[in-house]
């Protein structure tokens, strides 16, 4: 039995660093810091013939974001490029919206429905259903985790993002930066399907890499983030000083936690994801923001229509976006334009892969 105690114990060291890896986070930042190369998503098809009789009916979380805005873009991008009817609808994060959306789509023949960008297709369960009853598919783009989420049986498909990767890139870097002293605030909105993969991804990363790094979460629903974001990270901060870093896990956070940095005092600095545009500006005109993990949001949108293209035209199904992530600092950040984009920085290569896969070429 000893025995056995001391070799439990010793697999406990074992699976629990001494130090920090600093080795491997630095590894693990430098892969994302390498321009963006196009993977294919499946063999070539010919997309203009299948598609000639079909049409598609994208409903984003809510239009008022502009990460939302500019993925719907992607998808009509991507329809011109082809030459098949979509519709964008317009939405303001509210179900009944939703839930119209919907209804319109089947009442004017719509073959596919995408749920974009974090709209939650567990409250439109019922209408859902009913839509595929009168023929016609309902998915899912930019919703769910790759590896660690999955849509639910009744969805048709769904082409989901590696948001466990983006959170321990988030994770790896505040260890590369501290040495292995990270005591990090963490932020989110748990409502939003993506936020527990990534909330779970940073805070895991660094329990599991990181012996003498620290977390503490808050969650700030996305209604609440004009009136409590700012007092929340305040007083955290004024409670704890010695916090050296503010991880919200997606980055339009960052417009109520730099001000409430500035009346802490603090030196924390913000690392996050998404890549929104004024966030980059932020990051390019102070040193608050320090990193920001973005992707192409065009390239996600015409993801997400070759994926539903596919579905469409019995070429199988696409479960993981083949947008990679893409780490941005003060180094490079001019390139996402300047004013920032959603799409500069990132290279047109996807373009041009699609067009091909898409055998408009």
């Amino acid at each position: 039995m000893k025995q056995i105690f001391m070799q439990v114990l010793l697999w406990g060291a074992l699976a629990v660093p001494a130090v920090a890896d600093i080795k491997a986070a630095a590894a693990l930042v430098d892969q994302y810091r390498q321009t963006p190369v196009f993977e294919p998503t499946g063999e070539p098809f010919d997309a203009r013939a299948c598609m000639a009789d079909k049409k598609m009916f994208v409903i984003p979380l809510t239009n008022a974001n502009p990460f939302n805005a500019a993925i719907s873009q992607g998808f009509v991008d991507a329809a011109e490029m082809v030459g098949f009817e979509l519709r964008d609808w317009e939405t303001q994060m509210d179900p009944a919206g939703w839930i119209q959306g919907i209804n319109t789509a089947v009442a004017e023949g719509f073959d596919l429905i995408d749920l974009q960008g974090g709209l939650p297709p567990e409250f439109l369960q019922p209408q859902i259903l009913e839509a595929q009853t009168a023929g016609v598919k309902v998915t899912a783009t930019h919703n769910w985790d790759a590896s660690t989420q999955g849509a639910p049986e009744w969805m048709d498909g769904a082409a989901n993002t590696d948001y466990v990767t983006i959170g321990e890139i988030i994770a790896a870097w505040a260890i590369v930066q501290t040495k292995g002293k990270v005591n990090a605030l963490v932020l989110g909105p748990d409502e939003i399907t993506p936020t527990a993969p990534l909330r779970d991804a940073i805070i895991g990363y660094l329990e599991a890499n990181c012996p003498d790094c620290t977390t503490k979460y808050i969650n700030v629903p996305v209604n609440d983030w004009a009136t409590q974001g700012q007092p929340a990270v305040q007083n955290a901060l004024l409670a704890d000083p010695s916090i050296n870093y503010v991880l919200p896990v997606y980055d339009s956070m960052s417009q109520f936690i730099v001000p409430a940095i500035q009346i802490a005092g603090s030196n924390a600095k913000i690392v996050s994801y998404n890549g929104t545009p004024f966030v980059l500006d932020l990051m390019r005109d102070s040193d608050i923001v320090e990193m920001n993990v973005g992707e192409s949001l065009g390239w996600v949108g015409m993801a997400g229509t070759d994926a539903n293209m596919r579905l469409l035209c019995g070429h199988g199904k696409v479960n993981k976006l083949n947008t990679p992530a893409f780490i941005f600092t003060d180094e490079n950040v001019a390139t996402a334009g300047i004013p920032a984009t959603f799409n500069d920085g990132y290279g047109d290569v996807h373009i041009d892969g699609f067009r091909k896969l898409w055998s408009l070429d």
